[in-house]
């Protein structure tokens, strides 16, 4: 054998050995980092509001959702939609939810402020037993979800 060929043959495997080396290093490594959080998400839910359910505006207030962005920069959430299973849904009209900030949206009635919007309803929107809050965005496309009771392991998209 020429020494051409030997060299070939081992620059080859070395090669085949480093590509395969490689191939199995980029999955262990991509388990190693944690799933990104995404950009905007609903991150919590007060879905019983606490005390008597009397339909009162304190007690509709008391009852909310909670997003929160989590990129440095601002989202315009114009016309992204929450809505609940029944079909109650919120429209964002005119609000950007500053970068790493979050907002709670409350069933009653109120002044709308950066920090707080509310639905101004006059009736529970959120299941005591079992619901699921979407997030959608101004395009209808699903952005997040939160599921209790019954749906806790996974909303409808």
């Amino acid at each position: 054998m020429s020494k051409s060929i030997t060299a070939r043959r081992l620059t080859a495997g070395v090669l085949t050995v480093g590509a395969l080396t490689a191939a199995l290093a980029v999955p262990a490594s991509a388990a190693d980092h944690p799933r990104q959080r995404p950009s905007v998400e609903i991150t919590a839910v007060q879905y019983d509001a606490p005390g008597r359910d009397d339909r009162s505006n304190r007690s509709l207030n008391k009852e909310w959702v909670e997003i929160t962005n989590n990129t440095r920069r601002a989202v315009n959430l114009n016309n992204w939609t929450l809505k609940s299973e029944d079909g109650h849904r919120y429209t964002f009209r005119h609000y950007r939810l500053d970068g790493r900030a979050t907002v709670r949206i409350h069933t009653g009635e109120g002044r709308d402020t950066r920090t707080d919007l509310f639905q101004d309803r006059r009736n529970h929107v959120w299941g005591n037993r079992s619901d699921t809050a979407t997030l959608r965005n101004d395009r209808g496309r699903f952005i997040d979800d939160k599921s209790w009771g019954h749906n806790r392991h996974g909303g409808r998209r």
